[in-house]
């Protein structure tokens, strides 16, 4: 295989009806890379259709005794991972076969560490709603607090980066604090304004609903260590600008 140069981390939870496309959709990447999928102790059939890709020497497959949640799941992959960089990818969403190449290339002439794309929003069915949700060709801590322009399967980020911020928190938005530690300590990520992942707009997901994803970020941001006054604020912010991300274009 000559040397790795992305591992994409796959995590999942009886992700059996989209696992394929999203994991074929990594393999059509134009870059040297391992898939690593964590199940996540599904009771589906899950392992079954990954049974097709276990003859690849670039395929790994973690499965979970019990389960952990997302976040312990993710980082499981990561520590397994051997490329230079880590690609996260949910299990129920898939890539444009450029998505990777153009991201390394960004993250090159940019100096940074870690890359966002825009995303197009499909129903589950994989249907496009005809909406793209766009991201910042520069991307800050302060900008954040406002508003999170980076989605977890839109990810790639530096592997001994993202290893000094291992996800955590599952009560709240996990990768969210962690992108906000990486922002802090390395100041600047970069995004291409392109819808390279296609994003599966689902209500059985962990943070489905608007509600839910509200409180889940509410918490984010007082595991953050931001007082109650300056976290009702930020909060504001975020229902506003999502509100206007959502529904008003």
């Amino acid at each position: 295989m000559g040397n790795i140069l992305v591992s994409v981390v796959i995590p999942t939870y009886n992700g059996a009806k989209y696992i394929k496309q999203a994991v074929d959709s990594a393999f059509c990447q134009e870059v040297n890379l391992e898939v690593i999928v964590v199940d996540d102790a599904s009771s589906d059939g899950t392992m079954k259709v990954l049974e097709e890709y276990q003859t690849r020497t670039n395929f790994i497959v973690i499965k979970n005794e019990k389960n952990l949640g997302v976040a312990a799941s993710r980082n499981i992959g990561v520590q397994r991972a051997s490329g230079e960089f880590v690609a996260f990818l949910d299990a129920d969403d898939w890539w444009d076969p450029l998505k990777l190449d153009k991201q390394l290339t960004m993250m090159q002439d940019t100096k940074t560490v870690l890359c966002s794309t825009a995303r197009e929003m499909v129903d589950s069915d994989g249907k496009s709603s005809g909406r793209i949700i766009g991201v910042r060709e520069r991307i800050t801590y302060q900008m954040m607090l406002h508003q999170n322009w980076i989605n977890c399967s839109a990810v790639l980020v530096k592997t001994e980066v993202i290893k000094e911020f291992p996800m955590q928190h599952d009560d709240s938005h996990e990768d969210y604090i962690t992108w906000m530690g990486i922002l802090k300590k390395y100041k600047e990520a970069c995004g291409i304004n392109e819808p390279l992942l296609k994003y599966r707009v689902s209500k059985v997901g962990k943070s489905g609903t608007k509600r839910r994803s509200a409180k889940m970020m509410y918490r984010a941001y007082r595991h953050l260590g931001i007082g109650y006054v300056k976290g009702t604020f930020y909060f504001c912010m975020y229902a506003i600008n999502g509100i206007r991300k959502h529904y008003l274009k």
